[in-house]
């Protein structure tokens, strides 16, 4: 499984939080981007970069570093890089998925993921 960043251009905060994970990471490692995923999703009616710097350390990041690789944009080339290749192969918006290259775009049901990995398997 590959996990790509798709910041939504009409989402102010999309950049910034794609960044913010990513920074989480370098310290806590895959999980801690997950973490970090998982807690700007479940609050994405308070996105900030104020809010971005508490959940981190909440997480266990050490805030100076966090702070520091967030406020340079370190990753904001790669954010916008993932971006780029997503709209090279036909992404229009998020969640999008593929299986062997077909797409299944939105949520989607489990009988959806099922039909479309059981054909693959067959």
């Amino acid at each position: 499984m590959v996990f790509k960043d798709f910041p939504l251009s009409f989402h102010e905060n999309a950049q910034k939080a794609a960044e913010a994970a990513r920074c989480v990471k370098d310290q806590k490692e895959d999980a801690g981007y997950f973490q970090m995923h998982d807690k700007l999703f479940l609050n994405q009616d308070s996105l900030s970069i104020e809010n971005y710097k508490k959940w981190a350390k909440e997480l266990g990041a050490n805030s100076a570093t966090f702070d520091s690789c967030l406020d340079s944009g370190k990753y904001r080339q790669a954010v916008l890089d993932d971006l780029k290749y997503g709209q090279s192969v036909g992404v229009q918006g998020t969640p999008s998925f593929f299986i062997n290259g077909k797409q299944i775009s939105g949520a989607q049901p489990y009988e959806a993921f099922k039909t479309a990995f059981d054909a693959e398997l067959a």
